[in-house]
């Protein structure tokens, strides 16, 4: 329920809004009391605010054929965001100058006055249009990704919906759609080459702008990574290179002998080594969302009633189709405390983890849609993530309900396991390539292709054969949303993933203590530091060499024990 607002509020221009900004502005605060009111009325305010523009962007990426939809967008990107960056600077600056700051809890709001005084350092009104443009055109990705399609069998699909023939057990049909999506992928090569060209040429503007030598740094302190360096993150690459590679490799040695061929292709990696047809955990948007709940209920119940509630106010769009954009995510709405799942699923196992992924984030979300402030429920990507990766392992537990027989259950088990590990080392790519793209900043496309093919040989096995099809992998990036989206937003998902690891393993010598441990660290949203909500969960925020071998060693004896 509103208090600082009219429940009858609607959106369709600035003047409607800025009366509010003015009312914070211009308000008198002569008390700790009237301080905490005044927050809590701006915290209103960014709700409303964030939720409307979250529809704007939600409905735009179901539909990306409909124009009014990316208007409806475009407005608020263009007409909206802008004048509120002067405003919430102000109001960032009156917050700090309070006298009567002093007399707030400082444990409570350290972290919210911390990223407030981040934002002051970090504000140049010069940023303000580039802020807008850069999120105007960061949405061509989607765009230009939404009309990819390529005709298998004589029906036009998405790629997503392509890519289940990459598990037939028809080599030949394999290599064909491999072919088919990647040439598919090629005509929009130089496209995407010059949208990121023309992204890296504003963001480092940006950065120059707020005295930053690169957009890398710049985007660090902005992100308020506060707990960890870019040092830390080449560490992170490192453990990687040196403890999961290796475990990879194995795997890739299993499948090559499995499959009897005598090398293996880009276009073997999905198919079940033993032949099998590929899993169907579900049939349709429907069974998908059904099962996920069910499987929720058996873990624990309230976790079945999120995506319960989810279901009865229409909050979820689940199933791929033609003008739809691609990838997947669960974007909170702050005023309404019921989140929006949006995915693109095609009927494979990777969707209905992809569902208990994004799940686990509803969960996280519906835990914290009652504290004080919006800005307690925007919890860093390092916490988000774990939340949403802990989930796909715990409930891997359950997931017979997706699987009615042991076998096919078991299999499924053995895939997630194996991608859990394949998915470190395509962390630490993509992120180790962001790093070089903006401390080379001037670098020309041969030179951007040549890198990503360094960096794929540092983290491959050494056992795919690309021969013939190396033009294919040195724009394999390309495919990577965040690059283009959300900037150096992707290493959360490897240290939230060794955090998942940690979480699952604990789940497994002690369910209720573990869920209760995960539940605790969820409740906290943003009020703690990322190290301190870790150690809530009974985990650590580590990338060293000896924790990540650790953790792999559990993985590898788990899966271990699925062959036997």
């Amino acid at each position: 329920m509103r208090t600082f607002l009219p429940e009858d509020l609607s959106i369709k221009n600035w003047a409607q809004i800025e009366t509010y900004f003015e009312d914070l502005n211009t308000r008198a605060i002569d008390s700790v009391e009237d301080l905490k009111k005044w927050m809590q009325d701006r915290s209103e305010l960014e709700a409303v605010l964030e939720e409307n523009m979250a529809w704007r962007y939600i409905k735009m990426n179901i539909d990306t054929t409909d124009p009014e939809l990316q208007k409806s967008f475009q407005f608020f990107v263009q007409n909206i965001s802008p004048n509120i960056a002067p405003y919430a600077h102000g109001l960032n600056t009156k917050l700090i100058n309070s006298k009567h700051l002093k007399d707030l809890d400082s444990a409570y709001y350290f972290i919210y006055l911390r990223d407030i005084k981040n934002a002051i350092h970090l504000y140049r009104e010069e940023n303000i249009p580039l802020f807008t443009e850069l999120t105007n055109k960061a949405q061509k990705f989607g765009e230009i990704s939404a009309q990819m399609m390529v005709q298998v069998d004589g029906k036009d699909q998405t790629l997503q919906q392509a890519s289940v023939h990459l598990k037939s057990i028809d080599r030949d049909k394999r290599k064909a759609v491999f072919e088919l999506i990647n040439e598919r992928r090629t005509e929009d090569q130089t496209s995407l080459d010059v949208l990121l060209d023309e992204l890296i040429s504003k963001r480092q503007e940006l950065a120059l702008n707020a005295n930053f030598d690169n957009f890398r740094d710049y985007k660090f302190q902005a992100m308020g990574r506060f707990d960890y360096t870019k040092e830390d993150c080449f560490d992170f690459h490192t453990s990687i290179e040196k403890e999961i590679v290796p475990l990879i490799a194995d795997i890739h040695k299993e499948r090559k002998t499995l499959l009897g061929v005598e090398v293996l292709k880009p276009w073997d990696m999905q198919v079940d080594p033993h032949g099998n047809e590929p899993l169907k955990p579900f049939d349709g948007g429907e069974d998908l969302l059904d099962k996920c709940i069910a499987c929720f209920d058996q873990i624990r119940p309230f976790y079945g009633d999120c995506i319960r509630q989810m279901k009865a106010m229409g909050h979820l769009d689940l199933v791929s189709r033609k003008g739809k954009a691609p990838g997947g995510f669960m974007y909170p709405l702050y005023e309404t405390g019921v989140p929006f799942i949006y995915m693109n699923a095609v009927g494979l196992l990777r969707d209905a983890v992809t569902m208990v992924h994004e799940g686990g984030h509803a969960i996280h979300s519906f835990y914290t849609k009652d504290m004080e402030l919006t800005s307690f429920k925007s919890t860093p990507s390092e916490v988000a993530e774990l939340a949403s990766m802990s989930m796909e392992l715990i409930s891997m537990e359950h997931w017979h309900v997706f699987f009615k027989d042991e076998c096919s259950w078991k299999r499924a088990r053995k895939e997630q396991l194996q991608g859990v590990l394949a998915t470190l080392p395509w962390v630490a790519m993509v992120d180790e390539f962001q790093h070089w793209l903006y401390e080379n900043s001037d670098h020309t496309h041969q030179e951007r292709h040549d890198k990503w093919a360094s960096i794929s040989k540092r983290y491959g096995s050494g056992l795919v054969d690309w021969t013939s099809y190396e033009k294919y992998q040195k724009t394999a990036w390309q495919r990577q949303l965040h690059i283009y989206e959300v900037p150096f937003y992707y290493i959360e998902y490897g240290m939230a993933q060794l955090g998942a690891i940690a979480i699952w393993r604990n789940y497994k010598q002690n369910p209720e203590k573990a869920l209760d441990d995960y539940d605790r660290a969820l409740k906290l949203g943003y009020t703690k530091t990322i190290s301190e909500i870790y150690e809530t969960a009974s985990i650590k925020f580590d990338f060293s060499k000896a924790y990540v071998k650790d953790l792999a060693n559990f993985v590898k004896c788990e899966l271990e024990l699925l062959d036997n």
